[in-house]
């Protein structure tokens, strides 16, 4: 193996869950390799278009399982460049759930109080603030002013987002063109490159193996930049350690095809996959209804609202739900939502003459005439880690059914009663705030097409303190392989009922001591110097 690049660390996949660790174990000394399976872009490569080619389909990994899909990050910077950069923190009673196991499902380790401060890194890091009312867009606005009406409270959701670069032009999730969004590519993987971390797109991770002084061998696959179903080489590296970070619906496949290199994996590997509980409704509003609610000066000529493709995603939700007092699955909160056209418009229902859901037809034209009146609605409710991973493909997380962005996936999902049950109490929330009042009509995306569907899976490598039913103990370190550390979203145990990134960000935030510890004992030079990106101006 003398011919085969070392490491002292490959982290595979440069989300949070990698680009973070990989800044740490950089800034300390180590040598890191980061392994990222899709391309990089920089601002001006982003591209408000859906066209073939685009940052739009070049950035995006949509994966259609058994029952739930999954659209996730695919490109440097992972979830970060295509997330919406909402980023509040799980309340207390999340770390506290039992679930249908009947005991706490996150480690004795981890609760609020403990990852505050680590939360409080990441805060400082990206940064992220909590905005004022005069930052919401026009969406928000409404649905605060809606909330409002029907007694219910509402809050600007903490971001990180420079409102003072951003234009709303709610093209973020294809890349944020004015760097507006503080994605990682502007703070850890720069700062990581600047240490010495090497970064390097289109290799899709295979297997992790064992090396015979105790390390292991990763081996990856070089995707073509425009088709990715083809490879155009293969190579290996060696590594003291290796922080798996590819997401919640890639580490676990990568960890069952390496289950003849490796050994027997944990039990829960695979298993116990969360969409965080997410749903989406389309509000179709009524301009006459709405033009009280909006405070004067707030409407544009004859239409007061009309601004659905405004603003930057969601800036407004209500919390009344995230209520600790309340038993679990009766948890939720419900976040106003800008999906941009393309999947959103395939899966809005509209509501046929019989009054039936459906999602083709004349209705469902007269439905998307009206789309710049849509109000999407997003739910966030508590699951009960339904998902389950089949075989693992022959490569990489799916069988690729397209040049970019579309494959088939192992996941099989079928939501407990609890789970559904849920999900209605939100439905039947919006409907009280929006359809009873006459404000306009509520119907669900459909699941006919794609099952329940999720833009952030968590839970397929979970930790925990049980070793039945956790994949990695509280130092994210994969049982009984030691030197393997998980420290993506596969890592959180539970649905959050708030966006997850921020937790995700934190706990990789918490676990790097621990990855750094292990490669003392295994003979690296690096130190924690507990140290966080230096803050660098964005070009104009």
């Amino acid at each position: 193996m003398s011919d085969i690049e070392e490491f002292d660390a490959v982290v595979v996949g440069s989300g949070f869950g990698g680009s973070i660790p990989a800044f740490h174990l950089a800034r300390g000394g180590a040598s890191v390799l980061v392994l990222e399976r899709g391309p990089r872009l920089s601002a001006d490569e982003f591209d408000q278009s859906l066209r073939f080619g685009s940052s739009s389909t070049r950035i995006f990994d949509f994966t259609a399982g058994d029952g739930m899909s999954v659209l996730a990050g695919n490109c440097v910077g992972g979830g970060s460049v295509v997330y919406f950069a909402a980023m509040p923190r799980a309340p207390q009673f999340v770390f506290d759930r039992t679930g249908a196991a009947g005991q706490r499902l996150w480690p004795d380790e981890v609760d609020r109080g403990s990852l505050d401060p680590w939360y409080d890194r990441v805060a400082e890091a990206l940064p992220i603030s909590t905005h004022d009312w005069d930052e919401v867009s026009k969406p928000g606005g409404l649905w605060a002013a809606i909330c409002d009406h029907g007694g219910r409270t509402a809050n600007p959701l903490p971001s990180a987002v420079d409102t003072s670069r951003c234009t709303s032009c709610n093209w973020m999730m294809s890349g944020c063109v004015e760097d507006a969004k503080r994605s990682l590519l502007t703070n850890y993987i720069p700062a990581a490159e600047e240490h010495g971390a090497q970064i390097r797109p289109l290799h899709e991770v295979q297997t992790v193996e064992r090396a015979p002084d105790g390390g292991y061998v990763v081996s990856y696959s070089l995707v073509d930049p425009v088709d990715y179903r083809l490879t155009t080489g293969h190579g290996k590296v060696r590594a003291r350690v290796v922080v798996l970070a590819a997401g919640a619906a890639a580490t676990p496949v990568i960890l069952q095809r390496s289950e003849p290199l490796l050994g027997t994996m944990p039990d829960a590997v695979g298993k116990y996959f969360s969409g965080n509980g997410e749903r989406i409704n389309v509000a179709v509003i009524d301009e006459d209804a709405v033009r009280d609610l909006l405070p004067e000066g707030a409407t544009a000529g004859d239409r007061p609202y009309g601004a659905f493709q405004v603003g930057r995603g969601p800036v407004v939700a209500t919390w009344d739900r995230v209520d600790g007092s309340l038993p679990e699955h009766e948890r939720f909160a419900i976040e106003q939502l800008y999906f941009p056209p393309g999947l959103g418009t395939i899966l809005a229902q509209a509501r046929t003459a019989d009054g039936l859901p459906g999602w083709f037809g004349l209705e469902k034209k007269e439905l998307l005439h009206r789309w710049r009146n849509w109000m999407m609605l997003f739910e966030l409710v508590e699951d009960d880690n339904e998902g389950e991973f089949g075989a693992p493909p022959p490569s990489g997380n799916a069988v690729r059914l397209s040049q970019q962005l579309l494959g088939r996936g192992t996941l099989r999902y079928r939501p407990h009663a609890s789970t559904v049950a849920a999900w209605r109490r939100a439905d039947e929330t919006i409907k009280e705030l929006i359809e009873k009042p006459g404000l306009g009509t509520v119907d669900p995306w459909t699941n006919d097409l794609v099952g329940a569907y999720t833009v952030h899976p968590l839970g397929s490598c979970r930790i925990g303190a049980d070793p039945a039913s956790s994949a990695l103990d509280h130092t994210h370190e994969l049982r009984g392989h030691e030197g393997i550390f998980v420290t993506d979203g596969s890592a959180v145990p539970t649905a959050l009922t708030v966006n997850p990134s921020n937790t995700i960000a934190a706990l990789a935030e918490r676990a790097v001591p621990f990855v750094i510890d292990r490669l003392v004992q295994r003979g690296a030079d690096v130190a924690y110097e507990a140290e966080l990106p230096t803050r660098r101006p964005v070009p104009a």
